[in-house]
């Protein structure tokens, strides 16, 4: 298993606060353990001023900060930066061309397919590597619109013509849940906007907190050529039933003579968790996030054989790169990372599940102790649901302790009232809290407090203690 030193530890969740910064810091390290030089300012190690300011403020965050969201981003592995590194230097020539930097570079990438596929169980020529997740959803989307229209025999074309196929009024259909990322649900709410699909959001049960098969079905028209649910829910770490709708859904499109159903999952918040295998689960398109699971910022899209047995309609035409899927110069640094950071997945999965769930259930633990059953209300806990080993939302209750105000008055944790992306709402409750159920009351008081490789039952007890002391803080206010 991957060890985690102390002060390696402290700096990974000091990257994370720091953010970029932070991160150039841990990259312009990796750069100069390897010998090079910053080429502007021809300066060696001891005279790089910008790598010594940050590093010293890095260090001086880690002794007082505690990180508890790597539900929202996680810092690079030692291994993942060096690969970044050796990338950037060796390998830095156009991995279409013929001379040895680009024969590295592409060697780099096919080793990362590899690497990346053996990850969620497929084959190389099954991955395609985008900038990220959000692209990847809105190629399935785009995809699958195209492939309607294609299939129905129609052409797509603008305005009230689109929609009549035979002289009968038509739009694909998508179904998806109501509890998904932004990038599923502002991408399929905008073609449903723009008169290019008809879109039903299926809602989550209020009990299990699960989008159930059965409802799934029943939404089912002769028109629907999409069905993407995420695998796991980024709050609540709720998984979802995929293998089971994808074994529903096959046997349907058996029977029904109308057009494939195409299947696709959201595993951002599973890899690196969880096993995730895309044989096992039957989907046909599969979104991967790299900086989920210790690596860079980019990421890729599992299709089950892309352009023959699984559509793929390209948004960008270019050079041809990615079989012209995703057209555009490789970033091979950033696939160099991805594909190492996929290869420590596979080597040690198991032991990362069993540390983030031992960890997360001692921080459960630990909340009641110190709290008391009756002030904890646990928005991850739901009869008959298996979630994520990291996740724990988590409501102190009372009046005045809103998420956002407990965090403020928090010393050393560093944590989230809900995704990352949502920032920007105020104290209003987390709308994926409420369509599961919980009370208004209780989910504006939500914290999600997700572990990561290195969290410590030490790191849990200091958090507990943050809480504590900040909760007594609020309610010495009222």
């Amino acid at each position: 298993m991957v060890k985690y030193s102390k002060k390696s530890e402290n700096m990974t969740r000091a990257a994370d606060v720091m953010g970029e910064e932070a991160t150039s810091a841990s990259a312009c390290s990796g750069h100069h353990s390897l010998g090079g030089q910053h080429n502007d300012l021809q300066e060696d190690r001891t005279k790089c001023g910008l790598c010594v300011q940050i590093l010293l403020i890095a260090m001086a965050l880690a002794k007082n900060r505690i990180y508890m969201d790597y539900n929202a981003t996680t810092p690079l592995e030692s291994e993942v930066i060096l690969a970044i590194s050796e990338a950037l230097h060796e390998a830095w020539g156009n991995p279409s061309s013929s001379y040895l930097p680009g024969r590295k570079a592409k060697t780099i990438i096919t080793r990362s397919r590899e690497n990346v596929a053996r990850m969620v169980g497929g084959r190389a020529e099954d991955i395609i590597f985008m900038s990220g997740g959000t692209e990847a959803n809105n190629l399935v989307f785009h995809t699958a619109v195209k492939h309607f229209w294609e299939g129905s025999g129609a052409s797509e074309m603008n305005g009230q013509e689109r929609s009549l196929v035979n002289g009968k009024s038509v739009l694909p259909h998508i179904i998806t849940s109501n509890v998904e990322h932004d990038s599923v649900r502002l991408a399929i709410e905008s073609l449903s906007r723009e008169g290019k699909a008809d879109v039903t959001f299926v809602p989550v049960s209020k009990v299990t907190a699960r989008v159930e098969v059965e409802d799934v079905m029943a939404a089912v028209r002769p028109t629907t050529c999409l069905i993407s649910i995420m695998l796991a829910n980024n709050e609540t770490g709720v998984l979802m039933p995929i293998r089971e709708l994808c074994k529903k859904v096959r046997s349907l499109s058996k029977q029904q003579p109308a057009g494939r159903i195409l299947l696709h999952t959201d595993a951002a918040q599973a890899i690196g968790k969880v096993r995730v295998d895309v044989q096992e689960l039957g989907v046909d398109y599969l979104t991967i996030v790299g900086h989920k699971f210790y690596a860079p910022r980019v990421g890729a899209l599992y299709v089950n054989g892309p352009g023959s047995t699984t559509p793929v309609f390209p948004m960008f035409f270019g050079g041809g790169q990615e079989r012209n899927f995703r057209p555009g110069t490789e970033n091979t640094p950033m696939i160099a990372g991805l594909g190492k950071a996929a290869e420590l997945v596979s080597t040690h999965l198991p032991q990362f599940e069993t540390h983030l769930r031992d960890t997360r259930l001692y921080l459960e633990q630990r909340l009641q102790d110190v709290f008391g059953k009756e002030k904890i209300h646990f928005n991850s806990h739901f009869p008959g649901s298996e979630t994520l080993p990291n996740t724990c939302n988590v409501s102190i209750l009372g009046p005045g302790l809103q998420g956002r105000r407990v965090l403020s008055c928090c010393r050393k944790l560093l944590a989230s009232v809900g995704a990352a992306c949502h920032s920007d709402r105020g104290d209003r409750p987390s709308h994926i809290l409420l369509s599961c159920g919980i009370p208004p009351e209780v989910a504006a008081n939500a914290l999600r407090l997700s572990v990561g490789r290195g969290t410590s039952h030490r790191d849990v007890d200091l958090v507990v203690e943050d809480l504590k002391e900040a909760v007594q803080e609020l309610e010495g206010r009222s």
